[in-house]
């Protein structure tokens, strides 16, 4: 009885084994690699050479191209624009180089003629001067503290920091000759009408009360208003040296060691050495604004935080600092700007 059992039942599980095979899903059979085959034939008809390439090699290198290509075209693309934006700048550069070169040859030749037009209104002033003397009709009012302050004219000391030339100081010092053009001319007026009273009055003396004569009655002590010391003008103020610096102030020129005075009532600001050109240096605050410098001293024998008065001895004649021998570098400011000097003389 076991053996048909045993009989009946391999049927079975054949069959059973059978159905299960069946349905277990089949293997996909692995797609077959697609090769490309590069053939290089000569044209003399010499070996015929092959390059196997396979579709994912085909692939990668046409990405790595298609890169590179990509990397090119962005590299050469920022090349032409960084050459444009290289000479657009080189172009701005060079042509503001044209307009510097050109507004630094028209400021040269400005402050050269401004330069000449000092020295022609010098020579006007001294030919006034000599017709004054030569006529007794005594010094115009611009002109009194300057003939007093005269010596023998053989002294030529000068200094003082060296300021190059520019818009601002040139148009400064053309303000200021116009404005001496106008006094020179006002001035040269008044000569004639003196002279014409002259000739009316010829029995009076030479040298007596005359139109326009003024004293210093009346003037603030403040106000600086008499010459620092006696010598020569031997620099004016505005461009000098044919226009190359700007000098703000005025030098007067004598023998080491003559005495240099306030010029106004005020307090001493700076009493001693500058490094900025001007030697042994006092600067006085005379209040409203007005402040007078004093340059190369030989010594100072005032201080700091000092009174001094009008006419007070502050220092002695020297050339220290940026000079070429005794004078006195002398200024005045109105509001921290230079003016000139002769407007308050």
């Amino acid at each position: 009885m076991d053996n048909d059992n045993k009989e009946e039942k391999q049927p079975e599980q054949a069959a059973a084994a059978e159905k299960q095979k069946a349905e277990q899903p089949k293997a996909k059979p692995k797609k077959k690699q697609t090769i490309y085959t590069i053939k290089l034939i000569p044209d003399d008809k010499g070996d015929v050479k092959s390059i196997r390439l396979s579709a994912r090699m085909l692939k990668y290198g046409a990405a790595s191209l298609a890169a590179g290509a990509l990397l090119f075209v962005g590299a050469f693309s920022y090349s032409v624009y960084s050459t444009f934006v290289n000479q657009n700048g080189a172009s701005e550069i060079r042509e503001l180089r044209e307009v510097n070169n050109i507004q630094q040859e028209q400021l040269l030749q400005l402050s050269k003629k401004a330069n000449a037009l000092q020295d022609q209104l010098d020579q006007l002033t001294q030919l006034e001067s000599d017709l004054r003397r030569m006529s007794g009709a005594g010094p115009a009012e611009d002109d009194a503290g300057q003939m007093d302050n005269s010596s023998d004219g053989t002294h030529d000391g000068q200094g003082g920091p060296h300021v190059t030339p520019d818009l601002e100081n040139v148009s400064a010092a053309l303000d200021n000759l116009e404005k001496d053009v106008a006094k020179r001319r006002e001035s040269l007026l008044a000569l004639q009408e003196q002279l014409k009273q002259q000739q009316e009055q010829l029995g009076m003396a030479a040298g007596s009360s005359l139109p326009g004569m003024t004293t210093m009655a009346g003037v603030s002590i403040t106000t600086p208003s008499i010459w620092p010391a006696r010598g020569d003008v031997s620099s004016p103020f505005g461009l000098r040296w044919n226009g190359s610096d700007f000098h703000p102030g005025i030098d007067i020129a004598n023998d080491m060691g003559t005495p240099i005075v306030a010029t106004a009532d005020g307090v001493v600001t700076t009493a001693g050495w500058n490094s900025g050109g001007y030697g042994n240096m006092v600067d006085i605050d005379h209040g409203n604004g007005i402040m007078t410098r004093y340059g190369h001293a030989m010594q100072v024998v005032v201080s700091a935080g000092q009174h001094v008065r009008r006419g007070q001895i502050i220092a002695y004649m020297g050339s220290t600092g940026f000079s070429t021998g005794p004078h006195v570098h002398y200024e005045v400011r109105v509001n921290g700007s230079p003016v000139n000097p002769v407007g308050y003389l």
